[in-house]
């Protein structure tokens, strides 16, 4: 039945308020990471910047809402940003269902990065694992496989960072426990550092999104 004369019960109030509290909470979390230290950001483009600039590539990789995240760098990447520049080259290590699932089948779950990072990675080209927790065991390995052939390594994380962020050379960490406010506020870091690296490859602005 509804409640009072605007027509609205209380389950109506009630999914109100949770919209409300989950754009108060998103907004709080990115003022908050906004007024952090940016130089992990900026590192982060500069290592990325300098793999383009050396013919290198980037391989990006994380579980479930963060492989997607990933997928959605690597695209940004190859294709573009905001504007029209080359083509830059970047893979996302969750986007190849067959290559994923072999090798959980053959090599177990948490090997599926590391060994994508070892048959393609090569030294010059950097690693980006994103993972909400901070404590994904498969990006840790992952992580820990491109530090061993000496390929730089960033990490996105939440809560308190985790092995994630330890094991990484630039860590830029998203201190809350909220699985997709984290999400929310990598995605936007992960444009930031589009538009940063976009800006030194192409140089000027303009293009369309």
């Amino acid at each position: 039945m509804p409640s009072g004369g605007d027509g609205r019960g209380p389950d109506d109030d009630a999914a109100r308020a949770a919209i409300a509290r989950a754009f108060a909470e998103t907004i709080r979390l990115h003022e908050k990471v906004a007024a952090l230290d940016p130089d992990p950001i900026l590192a982060a483009a500069e290592l990325i910047v300098g793999a383009f600039g050396r013919g290198a590539k980037v391989l990006a990789f994380g579980n479930g809402g963060s492989a997607a995240d990933a997928q959605h760098f690597a695209a940004e990447l190859v294709g573009r940003y905001l504007r029209d520049r080359r083509g830059l080259s970047a893979l996302a290590l969750s986007s190849d269902p067959s290559v994923v699932t072999a090798l959980a089948n053959d090599f177990g779950y948490g090997r599926v990065f590391a060994r994508q990072v070892e048959a393609i990675g090569r030294l010059g080209d950097v690693a980006v694992g994103l993972s909400t927790s901070g404590r994904s065991a498969n990006v840790v390995a992952g992580l820990e496989a491109a530090r061993r052939l000496g390929i730089a390594t960033i990490a996105l994380t939440g809560g308190d960072g985790g092995r994630v962020g330890q094991v990484a050379e630039v860590h830029i960490n998203v201190p809350d426990p909220s699985t997709p406010r984290v999400q929310e506020v990598h995605r936007t870091l992960l444009h930031v550092i589009c538009d940063l690296v976009e800006t030194r490859v192409a140089g000027g602005s303009g293009g369309n999104s």
